[in-house]
């Protein structure tokens, strides 16, 4: 009497790993065969498997030297504010984190082609549906892979691997500690910049003062306070311009939508708003003559600069600061107060 045979049934009967997860299959219609396998040298040679150990481990541990390197560097070139201190700490931390990221692999990459066994294999594809059979199978080949890869004899490459991948997550942790200010609350130091009353704008990076009369309309201007110039790029000089550094631009009057208690911030169609984005405080530097948008470049926020600087799309949560302008008796621009809220990123503003 006849019976239906179910195909995979058939395929999945005729095959099981052997000891080098080779697949054993008597249809060379499904299996054609391989050509020789080809030792290696350090298949013949114990010598020669011995150095190729050795060098894997040995390029792991020089992987835990540069991530403590790196910590070691972050301590011997602090961040003081000045372009000095920010090259060399971003230099030699940088060098510490990615020695020990290319040690890792590259020791990686000799275990697997030196150590590890490279017999080839065929294994049929067939449906996974979860069974007990399967399970064992996978089980099966776990055990099979650690005993040709060595992982759970070859001790000093088992734990110069775990100490390397360890170590170079050190580095990464240690540098959170310069996100955070060494005094003070974080909210209170970004609701404050170094704009005050009567402080004239100024162009940056010269210092140059600016007249309401140079301002045309669509152009964009990158503005200091005036007094930032005279710190001559020594300490303090990037931190409180990344708080202060402002976009300043002149628009059509009647183009303008302004709030009430607003419509004196600007002056003649001249409004300065914080170049600081409100998302994750990158540069907003791209600016639309035609549609008055100034675009972020890291994440495309936009804002509208006619209306308030309001998101109008992005992952900004809130408009870019407005900086309150004037000129003074001589025609400059000057700034009627610091900004009113916090500037850069929304998350500041958790109390």
């Amino acid at each position: 009497m006849a019976h239906d045979v179910d195909p995979l049934e058939h395929e999945r009967a005729s095959w099981k790993p052997s000891s080098g997860l080779a697949v054993e299959v008597s249809d060379p219609a499904v299996n054609p065969g391989l050509p020789p396998h080809r030792a290696r040298i350090t298949d013949k040679d114990p010598a020669a498997m011995t150095r190729a150990v050795r060098t894997v481990y040995t390029l792991f541990y020089l992987s835990v030297a540069a991530s403590v390197w790196a910590v070691v560097a972050y301590m011997i070139f602090p961040l003081d504010g000045t372009l000095v201190a920010i090259r060399n700490n971003t230099l030699f931390v940088g060098l510490g984190i990615a020695f020990a990221l290319l040690a890792i692999g590259i020791g990686a990459i000799h275990w697997s082609k030196a150590v590890m066994s490279d017999k080839e294999f065929i294994e049929p594809r067939h449906a996974t549906r979860g069974r007990d059979t399967t399970r064992e199978g996978a089980v099966a080949v776990f055990e099979v892979a650690n005993e040709e890869s060595g992982f759970g004899r070859r001790a000093m490459i088992r734990n110069s691997l775990i100490a390397a991948v360890i170590a170079s997550v050190v580095p990464g942790v240690v540098l959170f500690r310069g996100l955070a200010p060494e005094t003070g609350n974080p909210v209170e130091l970004l609701s404050h910049t170094m704009w005050k009353k009567g402080m004239r704008l100024a162009h940056d990076p010269s210092g140059r003062p600016i007249k309401a009369s140079e301002v045309t309309l669509g152009s964009a201007f990158h503005v200091i306070p005036e007094e930032l110039a005279e710190l001559s790029h020594g300490e303090g000089y990037l931190n409180e311009k990344a708080k202060a550094i402002v976009l300043l631009m002149r628009l059509p009057e009647d183009e303008l939508i302004e709030a009430e208690d607003k419509k004196d911030w600007s002056y003649d169609g001249i409004v300065a708003y914080s170049k600081v984005c409100t998302h994750v405080g990158c540069p907003v530097a791209l600016y639309e003559q035609l549609t008055h948008h100034l675009l972020c470049p890291c994440h495309q926020s936009q804002f509208d600069v006619s209306d308030g600087a309001k998101v109008i799309f992005g992952p900004a949560a809130r408009p870019l600061p407005q900086l309150p302008i004037t000129v003074d008796s001589e025609g400059y621009l000057v700034a009627q107060s610091d900004f009113t809220e916090p500037v850069g990123p929304s998350f500041w503003e958790r109390h």
